[in-house]
């Protein structure tokens, strides 16, 4: 079993940045990659964010290029997702995962992953 817990979220008016941070335990937090996904009001969740289990490798969504970044610190058994330039479409409910034991792998895809928090609310004003 994986535990993860999200924090960092809150309000930020546009053009401003915020960092989540994602605490993980439970299981050997530098052997499996780490994603975030977002869900708006209405809308799917949708993914944003993956780092491999080293950090060696990042992948993000064509939206978040550029403004966002994706980091990990096995040390501390977190991941963050540092977001800056924020735009009022950034608004949304923000978690997350970790896949199931074993992939190190970046997974770009929610049913890769096995284990969610319970999610961040960012709210970005314009």
């Amino acid at each position: 079993q994986v535990q993860l817990v999200e924090s960092g979220g809150g309000l930020v008016q546009a053009g401003g940045s915020l960092r989540l941070s994602c605490a993980a335990s439970g299981r050997t937090f530098s052997s499996y990659s780490m994603g975030w996904f977002r869900q708006a009001p209405g809308k799917e969740r949708e993914f944003v964010a993956a780092i491999s289990w080293n950090g060696g490798s990042t992948y993000y969504v064509d939206s978040v290029k550029g403004r966002f970044t994706i980091s990990r610190d096995n040390a501390k058994n977190t991941v963050y997702l540092q977001m800056n330039s924020l735009k009022p479409e950034d608004t949304a409910v923000y978690y997350c995962a970790a896949p199931p034991v074993g992939r190190g792998a970046i997974a770009t895809m929610e049913w890769e992953y096995a284990y969610w928090g319970q999610g961040t609310q960012v709210t970005v004003s314009s």
